[in-house]
């Protein structure tokens, strides 16, 4: 999958603020992303993300 940073990534499951959008901020084996609901920044392991993307928004 070809994930930039910047892109908006729409996950399966949402997050407990109700958002199912998360920004990239550190993409590699490891992603940091960051929620567009309340802001709450995670690493998630690349294997794992790539499984739960619903959808790429290419940053504007």
């Amino acid at each position: 999958m070809d994930i930039q940073v910047g892109d908006v990534l729409k996950l399966k499951k949402q997050h407990p603020c109700g958002s199912r959008e998360w920004e990239v901020l550190r993409s590699g084996a490891d992603f940091r992303l960051k929620c567009q609901g309340c802001g709450h920044q995670i690493m998630i392991a690349r294997r794992q993300l790539e499984k739960n993307i619903k959808e790429i928004i290419p940053k504007a």
